[in-house]
Parts: C-alpha cells; sequence; structure tokens
C-alpha cells in the first residue's frame, strides 16, 4: 500500500482535494490510479481544519483496471476482403490496420474481429469512519462505474469486484449500502476488521500451541481471545449471511481469491480457504497423539488447590489426582495453606502470600528474539493492574495483535486505552516497532474524551522515530528518556525536597560497571524531559511506589527497568511491602542489574542462549539460561521467568531442570498471576510433556539470524 506522499509533493493533507485520480501505473498489462478521500467533520466549516488535517487522516481509494479482451477474430470475413493468411493476421489482432492482398483498400481491426469485452475492473476502497463517506461518494472519477450513470453506458466500464476495508459500522450503514448499489451486479467483499472474523485464528500454528497449553495448565494460558467471540444471535448472523451472498457480498476469509484472467474464470475461489478448526479439535488431536496428557490437567490443577493463596478456583474435571509426582522430591514445598519454604529455601514473600488475584499479572506478549517466529512472537511485557490501569514493558511488532489474542478484541481495547505507560529497554526493532500502533489506535479510542497523554520512557533515539511517525497519525504521547529515569534521578524527582521547577540531577554514567562503552558522552535533560518528567507521577495514581530504570549491557542506551508497588495493610492491620517486578531488557549479566534486582518478587530474565552457546552470548551481549538463574539466585529474587529466546528453539528452548527450582519459562500468551507465584515452577515439567518429541532446530535451517538483537 502505497502512502499519500508516494504520489508527489505537490499533493499533501493540507491541500484542496484533487477531483481527478492520480495515475500510479499504466502499461499495457494493468493501469492503476487512485483517489484521495478526506474526513469532513461537522464543525460548521464543513471539513477538517487544514492545520488539524495529517497523512494518516486521508483514507485512499484505488482502481485496479486490465485492459479489454479483443475479440475473437474471424478467418471468413479476412478472406473476404482480399486476404490471405499469414502475419497480417496477427497485425489485425494486435489492433493494426492493414493493406488488403487483394484490393486497393485498407482492412482494419475492427472489420475482422468480433466485438471486444472491457478488461475487468477493481476497486480496493477504504473508508475508515463515517467522515469520509461524503467525499468518497463524491469522487467524480468513479461515475464511470455507476450503473445510473449517462457516463458508464458510454464507456462500458463495469466494476467486477470491490473490495471494501472499512469497518462494519461504517458499510453496514444505509448511506453505504446505497453507495454500493450504484455499482449494479458487482461482487463485494468486506475485508473490515469485524469481531466474528476473530473466531478463526490466522496463525493457525500459534493457535494450536496456545489451544494445547490452555488445555494442560488453563491457569496460566486462559483462553485466547478468538475462540470466545460468539455472535449475539448466531441462527441470525448465518441466515444474514446467506442472503448477503445471494445480493454479491462476502466475507474476506485467508486465501479467497478472485480470478480476472482468464476470462472464463472470472469470480470468487474458494478453493484455498483453509478449513476452519476448533479449541475441540485440537484437545482430540492432541490427546490422539499423546495419550497421557490426558492426566496432565488434573495434577496441575492439584497445585492450585493445594495453594491457599488463591481462591475461588473452579474444578477442571470431576476427579482429583492426588498423587505426589516423583520429579517434586522429598526437598519441595507442599503448599498445604501454611508457611513453608521452598526447595531454594525461601519463604513466600508477604506480598504474594497476601496477594488477591487483582493485584498484579504478567502477561508475555512475545517471548522470542530477533523476529517473530511460528510460535513466538517479539518481546513484549503487559504489566496488568486491573482496576489500576496497565504498563506495557517493550512493545515489539505484533504486540497489538497479541493483545487481541489474549484479550479479544473489545478487551484488548480497553487495555489499550487503560494503559499508564510503556517502557522500551532499547532501540533495536524487536523491542519497539508495535509502538507505534498501539499508540495510534489508542488516541483513536480516547478522542473526544478526557485524557492525558501516554507517557513513553525510552532511549533517545526513539524519540526522533516517534517524532516522525507523529506526522502521519497522532500518537498523544509524552516521551520521557530513559537516563533520567535512574534511581537517582527519579528518588530525588519524588522526594519532597524537590520542586517542580529544579532539573532532577543525573548520574554520570549510563552504562553498567564494566561495559565497553561506559565512556558515552551523555547530553543534560531538556526541557522537554524535565516536563515529561513532571508527568511521572501518574504512575503513583496506578499504585506503584517506584519505576527506574537501570543501564544495562548490551548496547548504547540500553536499560532494564525496576517496578515496585506501594506497601498496603492486610485485613489483619499488618503493613505489606509492596511486589517487586524487575525486568532485564536485553543484557549479559551485570552487577548493577543483580543490585536492582535483590529481593525482587519476579525477576523477568532475557535467556537468548543455551548454555553451550556462551560464547556466542558473550559476542552479541546476550545471557544463556544459566547465567540468567545465576542473576536471579545472586539476588535473591523469589522468582525467575526467562525470556527472549533465540528463534533457533521454536517451541522450547534447551534448559537443565536442576536449575529450575524457582524459575519458568515464559511462552506467549502466558499469564502470570501474583499469587499463583508459589506454584509456578512446579508445572514446567508437565508441560514438558506437550514437547518430549521436539527437536531443537538448527540456526541454518530455519532462519536468517541477524547479527544482533
Amino acid at each position: 500500500m502505497l502512502h499519500t506522499h508516494s504520489f508527489g509533493a505537490e499533493w499533501n493533507a493540507s491541500s484542496s482535494q484533487p477531483k481527478d485520480s492520480v495515475v500510479i501505473l499504466n502499461d499495457e498489462v494493468v493501469r492503476i490510479s487512485a483517489m484521495f478521500v478526506k474526513p469532513r467533520y461537522p464543525n460548521g466549516a464543513g471539513s477538517l481544519n487544514d492545520i488539524d488535517m495529517k497523512p494518516g487522516d486521508t483514507a485512499i481509494v484505488y482502481v485496479c483496471e486490465l485492459p479489454e479482451i479483443k475479440g475473437k477474430f474471424d478467418p471468413a470475413k479476412a478472406a473476404a476482403l482480399g486476404l490471405r493468411p499469414g502475419p497480417k493476421y496477427r497485425e489485425l489482432q494486435l489492433g493494426n490496420s492493414v493493406q488488403s492482398d487483394q484490393f486497393d483498400e485498407m482492412v482494419h481491426p475492427s472489420d475482422v474481429l468480433g466485438p471486444s469485452i472491457p478488461g475487468p475492473a477493481v476497486l480496493l476502497v477504504d473508508c475508515p469512519t463515517q467522515y469520509h463517506m461524503p467525499e468518497l461518494f463524491s469522487l467524480q472519477p468513479l461515475s464511470c462505474f455507476y450503473e445510473d450513470s449517462s457516463n458508464q453506458r458510454e464507456s462500458g466500464k463495469k466494476v467486477n469486484c470491490i473490495i471494501h476495508l472499512g469497518p462494519s459500522s461504517v458499510t453496514k450503514s444505509v448511506d453505504y449500502q446505497n453507495w454500493m448499489k450504484r455499482f449494479g451486479e458487482t461482487q463485494h467483499i468486506m475485508a473490515g476488521h469485524e469481531i466474528k472474523n476473530m473466531e478463526i485464528p490466522i496463525l493457525k500454528g500459534s493457535a494450536r500451541i496456545s489451544s494445547r497449553l490452555n488445555f494442560v495448565c488453563p491457569q496460566l494460558f486462559p483462553s485466547s481471545g478468538f475462540w470466545s467471540v460468539k455472535p449475539a444471535n448466531e441462527v441470525m448472523e448465518n441466515d444474514k449471511s446467506t442472503s448477503l451472498e445471494a445480493c454479491g457480498i462476502v466475507s474476506a476469509q485467508n486465501l479467497l481469491k478472485f480470478h480476472l484472467r482468464p476470462y472464463a474464470q472470472l469470480g470468487l475461489d474458494s478453493a484455498s480457504i483453509p478449513s476452519s478448526f476448533t479449541y475441540k479439535d485440537i484437545v482430540k488431536e492432541l490427546v490422539s497423539e499423546i495419550p497421557e496428557v490426558r492426566e496432565v490437567p488434573e495434577q496441575v490443577l492439584k497445585f492450585w488447590q493445594n495453594n491457599a493463596n488463591v481462591k475461588n478456583i473452579q474444578p477442571a474435571g470431576s476427579r482429583m489426582l492426588m498423587v505426589e509426582e516423583p520429579w517434586i522430591g522429598q526437598k519441595s514445598a507442599k503448599l498445604d495453606g501454611s508457611p513453608k519454604h521452598p526447595r531454594d529455601n525461601q519463604e513466600i514473600p508477604c506480598c504474594v502470600e497476601d496477594a488477591s488475584r487483582e493485584d498484579m499479572e504478567i502477561t508475555f506478549l512475545g517471548t522470542g528474539s530477533s523476529q517473530p517466529s511460528k510460535y513466538r512472537n517479539v518481546s513484549s511485557v503487559y504489566i496488568n493492574l486491573y482496576a489500576q490501569g496497565g504498563i506495557l514493558l517493550d512493545c515489539g511488532e505484533g504486540t497489538l495483535g497479541q493483545l487481541k489474542r489474549r484479550f479479544g478484541v473489545n478487551g484488548a481495547d480497553e487495555a489499550v486505552k487503560n494503559l499508564r505507560c510503556i517502557w522500551i529497554s532499547h532501540i533495536h526493532a524487536d523491542h519497539h516497532t508495535g509502538l507505534a500502533r498501539v499508540l495510534a489506535l489508542r488516541s483513536k479510542l480516547l478522542k473526544g474524551m478526557p485524557h492525558k497523554p501516554l507517557l513513553v520512557i525510552g532511549p533517545r533515539p526513539l524519540e526522533r522515530f516517534l517524532s516522525a511517525y507523529s506526522t502521519l497519525e497522532d500518537l498523544d504521547m509524552q516521551f520521557l528518556d530513559c537516563r533520567n529515569t535512574l534511581k537517582p534521578s527519579v528518588e530525588a524527582f519524588l522526594s519532597e525536597n524537590v520542586t517542580g521547577s529544579a532539573t532532577p540531577q543525573l548520574e554520570n554514567t549510563m552504562f553498567a560497571p564494566g561495559s565497553r562503552m561506559e565512556n558515552y558522552n551523555r547530553k543534560p535533560a531538556s526541557p522537554r524531559d524535565t516536563t515529561a518528567l513532571a508527568n511521572f507521577k501518574v504512575l503513583q495514581e496506578s499504585g506503584l511506589d517506584i519505576l527506574y530504570s537501570v543501564p544495562v549491557v548490551h548496547c548504547p542506551q540500553a536499560f532494564g527497568v525496576v517496578l515496585r508497588a506501594t506497601e498496603k495493610v492486610n485485613s489483619a492491620g499488618k503493613v505489606i511491602p509492596g511486589w517487586k517486578v524487575v525486568y532485564s531488557g536485553d543484557t549479559r549479566p551485570c552487577p548493577a542489574l543483580i543490585d536492582a534486582s535483590r529481593d525482587a518478587t519476579v525477576l523477568i530474565h532475557e535467556a537468548t542462549f543455551e548454555d553451550s552457546m556462551k560464547d556466542e552470548a558473550i559476542a552479541r551481549n546476550h545471557s544463556t539460561t544459566k547465567e540468567a538463574i545465576e542473576v536471579g539466585t545472586s539476588a535473591g529474587a523469589y522468582r525467575i521467568i526467562l525470556t527472549h529466546f533465540s528463534q533457533r528453539y521454536p517451541k522450547i528452548p534447551v534448559i537443565d531442570e536442576v536449575d529450575m527450582e524457582k524459575t519458568c519459562i515464559a511462552f506467549d500468551l502466558m499469564s502470570v498471576n501474583l499469587a499463583d507465584l508459589p506454584v509456578l515452577p512446579k508445572v514446567l515439567p508437565h508441560l514438558k510433556v506437550l514437547f518430549k518429541d521436539e527437536m531443537v532446530v538448527e540456526e541454518a535451517d530455519e532462519i536468517q539470524e541477524a547479527a544482533v538483537y
């Protein structure tokens, strides 16, 4: 899809709307033209003020026209006009006139060819809002395709297929439906986003593994959003769908085709549409493939039943298996309601003992590195604070799609609207390329509602990218440099001794001790940073005592982050310290991160490489699984969750179970509630039943990894 700037510098969002189409391509194969559709807001003037218009507000309608099909050559007519079979026949078929062989006259193509058939035409119509409809309906270049137009009768042009990209709220309106009827007998394909389309997952491999994990452990892997979507009245929806198809209106599906050539096959082709599948189909396939998996859900549920911190968990089955698993061992903690020492001799933290299920939950939206794979998206972690909002830690490509897969369309919209902050660890693309999409959606969802710009904390180069993108769409955000959120700066600013006009004193270095890049010349805080830091207090409204960045060893301006909740008083009047979550970003093990992770409730640490690839981990400034666990162990973290795995491990990374006493590995769409932390390490051996036959995929056979992640 081309952007409006691609059509030349003479047109921009603030110029008057061109009434003629812009030809993008015109050759013997195809003619593609485009028309611009600007919104008209009811603000008295009839249109949006120029100063408020951005290129992203403008929609584009594309017209794709193939050349006409020449009529059939009639040899009898050619012979009657004195032509002998030969090269002249070919010239006439190409549209050229020739001299008769027997008579002193010219023979024209129309003399020997049957009537031509107009070439097929396809429209790609984007009408994102109701405010675009007046401009769309008044486009003059489309009048030649209207059945009730004199131009159409003269030109003989006809649209064979129209692909509608607008949402159902627009395309189902009376005005839009009446406009569609003006094209006569045309095939309409409704390709806009509709909730019912979520019933069929696009990424089947990912949906299959998520559903299998849900079957084994629904407590950590809740049902995905696409399985729970149902029409309000399924019977009426089916009847409506049937009637629409009879009227030439169909919903878009994956791999649905519309043939333009050859002419004999003109029309829809549904042969390549993949067959749909359901959650029950996936479970049936799993049980058939791994019969012993039938008992695993009951074995896993036992941990939650014995965990006094979790209330009101509904049984997954009528029979509970209460046999102690041999892998737990004699030293494991039996969570029967009284405080016990887990295998790592750590007591359950007070913030976990007294946790409710509405305190905090960690959802992993992406657990892979470098680039999305079939089973793991790139980095993103959603911290759900429930009634107090949410925070995104990194926002790689596809983050918004993962939110929709986890929470459903409406749930994802609510999560985006209630975001309090997005924190980005460093400038590598797999950690921030989903950011602009999330910000743009939030801006649209909150348009016309009182709200504050969203606080985005990240490395300074990220601001340049966001500033450039904001010329296309409103992002409605306030940027804050990570270097201005180091612990001393944040503590000084939040303390009572610092006035609102003071600029926090920054540390002298942005890198952890031992880094090869310690001498980076940092610039002082700008006025914009000071303003953004003033908005930093919005996080306290989310129940956070503090959020601060930690310099780590990976690339210039790479950081980890610490989130600590405010303390609370339980029902017995006891003061309970707030939970503490530490996210490493991408890093080598470093003292700064270990110090920041002291007594963390949860340490989320990258584990890009397996233990045997330590040299490569050092070369690329990443960590191995064992190194990540050692960081958490040295810091005294209660639970360690490993993430950011190399895509050479498509489903499950290579790990040593000996080191997994208080550690778990993350999967995409996995949700870890604060109250579930005591049982977290016990689940992994049961999850491995799903992957017992998996082989580690060699890098050279599967992916071409970048030099840096």
